[in-house]
Protein backbone atom coordinates (compact mmCIF):
# COMPACT_ATOMS: atom_id res chain seq x y z
CA UNK A 1 0.00 0.00 0.00
CA UNK A 2 3.13 2.37 1.25
CA UNK A 3 4.66 1.36 -2.03
CA UNK A 4 1.51 2.39 -4.17
CA UNK A 5 1.22 5.75 -2.66
CA UNK A 6 5.37 6.82 -3.12
CA UNK A 7 4.29 5.38 -6.88
CA UNK A 8 1.43 8.24 -7.17
CA UNK A 9 3.53 10.68 -5.56
CA UNK A 10 5.86 10.71 -7.95
CA UNK A 11 3.76 10.87 -11.05
CA UNK A 12 1.64 13.43 -9.77
CA UNK A 13 5.82 15.16 -8.78
CA UNK A 14 6.47 14.47 -12.37
CA UNK A 15 3.34 16.05 -14.02
CA UNK A 16 3.27 19.22 -12.17
CA UNK A 17 7.11 20.11 -13.05
CA UNK A 18 6.09 20.30 -16.88
CA UNK A 19 2.63 22.38 -16.11
CA UNK A 20 5.28 24.75 -13.89
CA UNK A 21 7.41 25.16 -16.89
CA UNK A 22 4.64 25.67 -19.17
CA UNK A 23 3.14 28.38 -16.98
CA UNK A 24 6.79 30.43 -16.37
CA UNK A 25 7.41 29.88 -20.48
CA UNK A 26 3.58 31.27 -20.99
CA UNK A 27 4.26 33.94 -18.26
CA UNK A 28 7.32 34.95 -20.05
CA UNK A 29 6.10 34.50 -24.04
CA UNK A 30 2.86 37.29 -22.49
CA UNK A 31 6.10 39.82 -22.20
CA UNK A 32 7.64 38.64 -25.28
CA UNK A 33 4.43 39.48 -27.20
CA UNK A 34 3.85 42.68 -25.33
CA UNK A 35 7.33 43.95 -26.30
CA UNK A 36 6.58 42.89 -30.02
CA UNK A 37 3.54 44.83 -29.87
CA UNK A 38 5.41 47.76 -28.44
CA UNK A 39 8.22 48.10 -30.98
CA UNK A 40 5.79 47.47 -34.04
CA UNK A 41 3.73 50.61 -32.64
CA UNK A 42 6.40 52.86 -31.07
CA UNK A 43 9.50 54.51 -32.61
CA UNK A 44 12.81 53.38 -31.19
CA UNK A 45 16.18 55.15 -31.06
CA UNK A 46 19.54 54.43 -30.18
CA UNK A 47 21.20 57.91 -29.96
CA UNK A 48 24.99 56.73 -29.94
CA UNK A 49 26.91 53.32 -31.57
CA UNK A 50 30.43 53.45 -33.46
CA UNK A 51 29.25 51.37 -35.97
CA UNK A 52 30.02 53.35 -38.96
CA UNK A 53 33.94 52.26 -38.88
CA UNK A 54 32.72 48.90 -39.59
CA UNK A 55 30.92 49.76 -42.51
CA UNK A 56 33.36 52.47 -43.96
CA UNK A 57 36.97 50.31 -43.10
CA UNK A 58 36.10 46.27 -42.71
CA UNK A 59 38.82 44.13 -42.81
CA UNK A 60 39.85 40.68 -40.87
CA UNK A 61 39.72 42.50 -37.79
CA UNK A 62 36.66 44.78 -38.48
CA UNK A 63 33.85 43.85 -40.24
CA UNK A 64 30.42 44.48 -40.54
CA UNK A 65 29.11 41.14 -39.73
CA UNK A 66 30.96 41.04 -37.13
CA UNK A 67 29.73 44.53 -35.59
CA UNK A 68 27.07 44.60 -32.88
CA UNK A 69 24.86 46.47 -35.16
CA UNK A 70 23.37 46.20 -38.98
CA UNK A 71 20.65 46.94 -40.77
CA UNK A 72 19.17 43.30 -40.29
CA UNK A 73 20.28 43.15 -36.78
CA UNK A 74 18.05 46.65 -36.00
CA UNK A 75 15.28 45.16 -38.06
CA UNK A 76 15.31 42.05 -35.89
CA UNK A 77 15.88 43.85 -32.86
CA UNK A 78 12.80 45.96 -33.46
CA UNK A 79 15.24 49.51 -33.54
CA UNK A 80 13.93 52.04 -35.84
CA UNK A 81 16.94 54.69 -35.57
CA UNK A 82 20.29 55.38 -34.34
CA UNK A 83 23.10 57.77 -34.37
CA UNK A 84 25.86 56.41 -36.24
CA UNK A 85 28.98 58.32 -34.67
CA UNK A 86 32.19 58.92 -36.95
CA UNK A 87 34.55 58.62 -33.53
CA UNK A 88 38.12 60.06 -33.09
CA UNK A 89 40.06 59.85 -30.93
CA UNK A 90 41.98 63.34 -29.36
CA UNK A 91 45.39 63.84 -31.29
CA UNK A 92 47.75 67.05 -31.25
CA UNK A 93 46.22 70.22 -31.54
CA UNK A 94 48.95 72.23 -33.73
CA UNK A 95 46.94 73.78 -36.68
CA UNK A 96 48.64 69.98 -39.44
CA UNK A 97 46.82 67.88 -36.88
CA UNK A 98 43.64 69.33 -36.68
CA UNK A 99 43.59 69.44 -40.44
CA UNK A 100 43.74 65.80 -40.76
CA UNK A 101 41.53 65.32 -38.25
CA UNK A 102 39.06 67.28 -40.28
CA UNK A 103 39.79 65.64 -43.81
CA UNK A 104 39.84 62.17 -41.49
CA UNK A 105 36.34 62.84 -40.09
CA UNK A 106 34.78 64.40 -43.65
CA UNK A 107 35.96 61.50 -45.71
CA UNK A 108 34.66 58.90 -43.21
CA UNK A 109 30.72 60.46 -43.42
CA UNK A 110 31.23 60.57 -47.14
CA UNK A 111 31.60 56.98 -46.91
CA UNK A 112 28.74 56.13 -44.42
CA UNK A 113 26.63 58.27 -46.41
CA UNK A 114 27.59 56.38 -49.61
CA UNK A 115 27.00 53.10 -47.59
CA UNK A 116 23.69 54.43 -46.55
CA UNK A 117 22.59 55.22 -49.93
CA UNK A 118 23.44 52.05 -51.29
CA UNK A 119 21.31 50.06 -49.01
CA UNK A 120 17.58 49.85 -49.67
CA UNK A 121 16.66 48.99 -46.05
CA UNK A 122 17.90 52.32 -44.67
CA UNK A 123 18.04 56.18 -45.26
CA UNK A 124 20.03 59.32 -43.60
CA UNK A 125 17.13 61.60 -41.61
CA UNK A 126 17.44 64.90 -40.54
CA UNK A 127 14.44 65.47 -38.49
CA UNK A 128 12.09 64.12 -36.41
CA UNK A 129 9.26 63.81 -39.62
CA UNK A 130 11.97 62.22 -41.55
CA UNK A 131 12.11 59.29 -38.74
CA UNK A 132 8.22 59.13 -38.45
CA UNK A 133 8.40 58.65 -42.31
CA UNK A 134 11.37 55.87 -42.37
CA UNK A 135 8.67 53.97 -39.52
CA UNK A 136 5.87 53.99 -41.46
CA UNK A 137 7.64 52.97 -44.78
CA UNK A 138 9.55 49.79 -42.65
CA UNK A 139 13.19 51.86 -43.41
CA UNK A 140 15.92 52.20 -40.88
CA UNK A 141 16.80 55.98 -40.46
CA UNK A 142 20.21 56.56 -39.29
CA UNK A 143 21.06 60.17 -37.81
CA UNK A 144 24.82 61.35 -38.74
CA UNK A 145 26.93 62.50 -35.69
CA UNK A 146 30.45 63.18 -34.57
CA UNK A 147 32.29 61.64 -31.12
CA UNK A 148 34.69 64.62 -30.32
CA UNK A 149 34.81 68.29 -31.60
CA UNK A 150 38.41 67.51 -32.25
CA UNK A 151 38.27 68.16 -36.17
CA UNK A 152 36.74 72.19 -35.73
CA UNK A 153 40.04 72.59 -34.41
CA UNK A 154 39.49 76.56 -33.58
CA UNK A 155 37.79 77.34 -37.26
CA UNK A 156 34.11 77.78 -36.23
CA UNK A 157 33.57 77.54 -39.80
CA UNK A 158 33.97 73.86 -39.52
CA UNK A 159 30.75 73.62 -37.33
CA UNK A 160 28.32 74.77 -40.11
CA UNK A 161 30.39 72.90 -42.87
CA UNK A 162 29.78 69.42 -41.09
CA UNK A 163 26.16 70.26 -40.10
CA UNK A 164 26.14 70.58 -44.48
CA UNK A 165 27.34 66.91 -44.57
CA UNK A 166 24.27 65.76 -42.75
CA UNK A 167 25.35 66.11 -38.90
CA UNK A 168 22.81 66.56 -36.43
CA UNK A 169 24.91 65.88 -33.23
CA UNK A 170 28.14 66.02 -31.80
CA UNK A 171 30.18 64.86 -28.51
CA UNK A 172 32.22 68.17 -27.88
CA UNK A 173 35.27 65.83 -27.04
CA UNK A 174 36.27 62.45 -25.75
CA UNK A 175 38.24 61.41 -23.00
CA UNK A 176 41.04 64.00 -23.81
CA UNK A 177 40.90 68.01 -23.48
CA UNK A 178 40.80 69.49 -27.04
CA UNK A 179 39.65 73.38 -28.22
CA UNK A 180 36.48 73.35 -26.82
CA UNK A 181 36.62 72.17 -23.46
CA UNK A 182 37.59 69.89 -20.86
CA UNK A 183 37.14 66.23 -20.76
CA UNK A 184 35.67 64.03 -17.62
CA UNK A 185 38.78 61.52 -17.97
CA UNK A 186 41.75 63.74 -18.30
CA UNK A 187 43.21 64.37 -15.21
CA UNK A 188 44.28 68.43 -16.02
CA UNK A 189 41.43 70.61 -15.98
CA UNK A 190 43.01 73.20 -18.93
CA UNK A 191 40.00 75.46 -19.48
CA UNK A 192 38.12 75.22 -16.73
CA UNK A 193 35.27 73.80 -18.30
CA UNK A 194 34.26 75.52 -22.32
CA UNK A 195 36.80 77.21 -23.80
CA UNK A 196 36.86 80.62 -25.59
CA UNK A 197 36.49 79.06 -28.23
CA UNK A 198 33.96 76.46 -26.90
CA UNK A 199 31.49 79.05 -26.19
CA UNK A 200 31.26 79.85 -29.60
CA UNK A 201 30.83 76.40 -30.87
CA UNK A 202 28.08 75.90 -28.43
CA UNK A 203 26.48 79.28 -29.39
CA UNK A 204 27.11 77.92 -33.30
CA UNK A 205 25.27 74.61 -33.11
CA UNK A 206 22.77 76.31 -31.21
CA UNK A 207 22.03 78.51 -34.30
CA UNK A 208 22.42 75.93 -36.60
CA UNK A 209 20.17 72.99 -34.82
CA UNK A 210 22.74 70.48 -34.01
CA UNK A 211 22.57 68.95 -30.88
CA UNK A 212 25.19 69.03 -28.17
CA UNK A 213 25.82 65.59 -26.91
CA UNK A 214 27.93 66.26 -23.26
CA UNK A 215 28.76 62.42 -22.69
CA UNK A 216 32.25 62.43 -22.43
CA UNK A 217 32.81 66.06 -20.56
CA UNK A 218 33.70 67.41 -17.96
CA UNK A 219 31.25 68.68 -14.37
CA UNK A 220 32.18 72.18 -14.96
CA UNK A 221 31.81 72.07 -19.24
CA UNK A 222 28.59 70.40 -18.41
CA UNK A 223 27.70 73.44 -16.16
CA UNK A 224 29.25 76.25 -19.03
CA UNK A 225 27.15 74.20 -21.53
CA UNK A 226 23.44 74.25 -19.46
CA UNK A 227 24.09 78.31 -18.94
CA UNK A 228 25.31 78.97 -22.49
CA UNK A 229 23.07 76.82 -24.65
CA UNK A 230 19.50 78.13 -25.97
CA UNK A 231 18.58 74.64 -26.22
CA UNK A 232 18.12 71.24 -24.31
CA UNK A 233 21.09 68.86 -24.54
CA UNK A 234 21.54 65.37 -24.75
CA UNK A 235 24.17 62.91 -22.84
CA UNK A 236 24.06 60.55 -25.81
CA UNK A 237 25.70 57.33 -23.65
CA UNK A 238 26.39 57.90 -19.91
CA UNK A 239 25.34 55.85 -16.76
CA UNK A 240 24.77 57.19 -13.31
CA UNK A 241 26.85 58.03 -11.05
CA UNK A 242 25.02 56.66 -7.60
CA UNK A 243 25.19 53.63 -9.28
CA UNK A 244 28.49 53.22 -10.36
CA UNK A 245 31.04 55.54 -9.42
CA UNK A 246 32.81 56.16 -12.74
CA UNK A 247 34.40 59.68 -13.86
CA UNK A 248 31.70 59.47 -17.19
CA UNK A 249 28.76 58.82 -15.26
CA UNK A 250 26.56 61.54 -14.16
CA UNK A 251 26.22 62.86 -10.79
CA UNK A 252 22.27 63.14 -9.39
CA UNK A 253 22.34 67.18 -9.66
CA UNK A 254 23.94 67.02 -13.44
CA UNK A 255 21.30 64.78 -14.31
CA UNK A 256 18.36 67.18 -12.85
CA UNK A 257 20.27 70.02 -14.40
CA UNK A 258 20.28 68.55 -17.73
CA UNK A 259 16.51 67.11 -17.60
CA UNK A 260 15.47 70.78 -15.95
CA UNK A 261 16.35 72.42 -19.42
CA UNK A 262 14.64 69.75 -21.38
CA UNK A 263 17.55 67.90 -22.41
CA UNK A 264 18.17 64.20 -22.58
CA UNK A 265 19.74 61.15 -20.32
CA UNK A 266 20.53 58.21 -22.47
CA UNK A 267 21.88 55.39 -20.99
CA UNK A 268 24.58 53.48 -22.12
CA UNK A 269 25.40 49.88 -22.24
CA UNK A 270 29.47 49.71 -21.08
CA UNK A 271 29.98 47.34 -18.28
CA UNK A 272 32.40 49.62 -17.04
CA UNK A 273 29.52 52.51 -17.12
CA UNK A 274 27.20 49.70 -15.12
CA UNK A 275 28.14 47.96 -12.46
CA UNK A 276 32.21 46.72 -10.52
CA UNK A 277 30.26 42.87 -11.31
CA UNK A 278 32.01 40.87 -13.75
CA UNK A 279 31.61 41.13 -17.51
CA UNK A 280 29.63 37.80 -17.56
CA UNK A 281 27.28 38.50 -14.44
CA UNK A 282 26.31 41.97 -15.77
CA UNK A 283 22.99 42.14 -17.89
CA UNK A 284 19.86 43.99 -19.26
CA UNK A 285 18.59 44.45 -15.25
CA UNK A 286 21.86 46.16 -14.43
CA UNK A 287 20.64 48.58 -17.79
CA UNK A 288 16.82 49.23 -16.40
CA UNK A 289 18.24 49.85 -12.58
CA UNK A 290 20.22 52.78 -14.34
CA UNK A 291 17.05 53.79 -16.61
CA UNK A 292 15.04 53.61 -13.08
CA UNK A 293 17.07 55.58 -11.39
CA UNK A 294 16.96 58.37 -14.06
CA UNK A 295 13.09 57.94 -14.20
CA UNK A 296 12.66 58.49 -10.43
CA UNK A 297 15.05 61.35 -10.29
CA UNK A 298 13.59 63.41 -13.26
CA UNK A 299 11.00 61.35 -15.07
CA UNK A 300 10.49 59.71 -17.66
CA UNK A 301 9.92 62.53 -20.19
CA UNK A 302 14.13 62.82 -19.97
CA UNK A 303 15.77 59.48 -19.85
CA UNK A 304 16.16 56.98 -23.03
CA UNK A 305 18.93 54.59 -24.45
CA UNK A 306 22.64 54.95 -26.19
CA UNK A 307 24.21 51.49 -26.42
CA UNK A 308 27.72 52.97 -27.50
CA UNK A 309 27.33 49.23 -29.53
CA UNK A 310 30.84 48.62 -31.64
CA UNK A 311 32.39 51.17 -28.91
CA UNK A 312 32.25 48.96 -25.69
CA UNK A 313 28.73 48.46 -25.26
CA UNK A 314 26.63 45.60 -25.12
CA UNK A 315 25.72 43.02 -21.71
CA UNK A 316 24.51 39.71 -21.50
CA UNK A 317 21.13 39.52 -23.18
CA UNK A 318 21.55 42.29 -25.29
CA UNK A 319 24.45 41.71 -26.76
CA UNK A 320 23.69 43.07 -30.23
CA UNK A 321 21.26 45.51 -31.60
CA UNK A 322 19.50 41.84 -32.53
CA UNK A 323 17.98 41.84 -29.04
CA UNK A 324 16.90 45.36 -28.01
CA UNK A 325 13.82 43.49 -27.58
CA UNK A 326 14.90 42.04 -24.07
CA UNK A 327 15.01 45.54 -22.56
CA UNK A 328 11.54 46.43 -23.34
CA UNK A 329 11.01 42.66 -21.93
CA UNK A 330 12.66 43.95 -18.34
CA UNK A 331 10.86 47.32 -18.50
CA UNK A 332 7.85 46.29 -19.02
CA UNK A 333 8.45 43.29 -16.10
CA UNK A 334 8.89 46.25 -13.65
CA UNK A 335 5.58 47.53 -14.74
CA UNK A 336 6.96 49.94 -17.36
CA UNK A 337 3.43 51.86 -19.17
CA UNK A 338 2.91 51.78 -23.26
CA UNK A 339 3.30 55.19 -22.81
CA UNK A 340 6.33 55.62 -20.44
CA UNK A 341 7.88 53.14 -23.13
CA UNK A 342 7.13 55.16 -26.00
CA UNK A 343 8.89 58.39 -24.52
CA UNK A 344 11.52 56.73 -23.85
CA UNK A 345 12.16 54.87 -26.45
CA UNK A 346 11.87 57.58 -29.37
CA UNK A 347 9.07 60.43 -28.25
CA UNK A 348 11.88 61.94 -25.95
CA UNK A 349 14.43 62.12 -28.72
CA UNK A 350 11.87 63.57 -31.23
CA UNK A 351 11.05 66.41 -29.31
CA UNK A 352 14.58 67.21 -29.07
CA UNK A 353 15.21 67.34 -32.99
CA UNK A 354 11.87 68.78 -33.02
CA UNK A 355 13.30 71.65 -30.44
CA UNK A 356 16.46 72.19 -32.52
CA UNK A 357 14.60 72.60 -36.47
CA UNK A 358 12.45 74.87 -34.98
Amino acid sequence: MYRAFVKLLIVAMSAAIPLQLQAQSGEEGRYVRKAEKVHKRVITIDTHNDTALNFNNPDAARTVSKGQVTFSKMQEGGLDAAFFAIYIGQGPRDEASCKEANFYVADQLLRLRSYVEKNNTARIVYDAEDIRSNKRAGRISVILAIENGYPFGKDISQVERFYRYGVRAVTLCHNFNNDICDASMDSVAEHGGLSLFGYKVVEEMNRLGIIIDVSHASSQTLEDVLETSKLPVMASHSGVYSIKNHKRNLKDDEIRAIAARGGLIQVATGRYFLSDKPKSEVTVKDIADHIDYVKSLVGIKHVGIGTDFDGGGGVVGMETAAKMKNLTIELLKRGYTKRELRFFWGENLLRLLRAHSE
